[in-house]
């Protein structure tokens, strides 16, 4: 989201650039013909997109069919490994991934939307989203949620300003009841999302924050309802995500 003194125009060969990428992307392989289709683009015009992407060595031409290129990796890995913090948390994901079992992600917030930067999954994990790079909303999120109550009280006002999709029937999209809802986070030190995101996807999520109580990222573990509903089972889990978040933000201190 940009800032509002900012102006929204943008640049529409770029924003189509993005739309052949994207497009691509979730097709994994297409045609020339299928992205004019699928675009509503002239075939000259999604031609000479390709080619200049594939001259950059984003995209790669193999029997007819356009798929993304490894160049795409160093891009993102660039991305992930900005911040020295990030990095710590790679170790941690993965040690709380191994210990409880379930799926475990570290997530940070940019533009008001939440990005999965490392993800491992444990023995009894379920795979479902997020994936590595996967954007989710910051309401319907245990991470998402941890994220936004530290955040500071102009940015949290000005998130729960723009629109809260419905991702579920649980999806809590009543600003008020979601205020609350953060403050008991504030209180309890972590967040839960009771199938908000996901149907039948129970996660808990808690904050990273700095030294100065800002807010890097938020750890969270995600597992079925069902298994969830078991007390020793969610006492075992919240238990070792607020120990290792607190390990992590000691690491994230010391290393500065």
């Amino acid at each position: 989201m940009s800032p509002p003194s900012e102006s929204r125009e943008t640049v529409q060969a770029v924003e189509t650039a993005f739309d052949i990428l994207d497009e691509i992307r979730s097709q994994n392989n297409v045609t020339l013909s299928d992205l004019a289709d699928d675009l509503s683009l002239a075939k000259s015009t999604v031609h000479r997109h390709l080619r200049t992407l594939n001259d950059r060595h984003y995209i790669t031409h193999k029997e007819g069919e356009f798929e993304l290129s490894f160049e795409l990796l160093a891009l993102g890995e660039a991305a992930r490994r900005k911040h020295e913090t990030y990095a710590l948390a790679e170790e941690k994901v993965e040690e709380l991934a191994r210990k409880t079992g379930e799926r475990a992600q570290f997530v940070v917030e940019e533009d008001g939307i939440g990005f999965c930067v490392f993800r491992a999954t444990g023995e009894h994990a379920v795979e479902t989203e997020p994936q590595v790079g996967s954007r989710m909303p910051l309401h319907a999120t245990a991470s998402g949620k941890s994220i936004l109550a530290f955040l500071p009280t102009h940015r949290i006002k000005e998130l729960l300003d723009e629109s809260l999709p419905v991702e579920t029937t649980n999806t809590i999209t009543d600003r008020d009841t979601l205020r609350k809802e953060l403050d008991s986070v504030r209180e309890q030190g972590y967040a839960v999302n009771h199938c908000e995101h996901i149907e039948g996807l129970t996660a808990f999520g808690a904050p990273v924050r700095r030294s100065d109580g800002g807010v890097i990222g938020a750890i969270s573990i995600s597992g079925p309802e069902r298994r969830f509903e078991d007390t020793d089972v969610e006492e075992e889990v919240r238990s070792r995500l607020l120990g290792t978040t607190n390990e992590l933000e000691l690491n994230i201190t010391h290393s500065q």
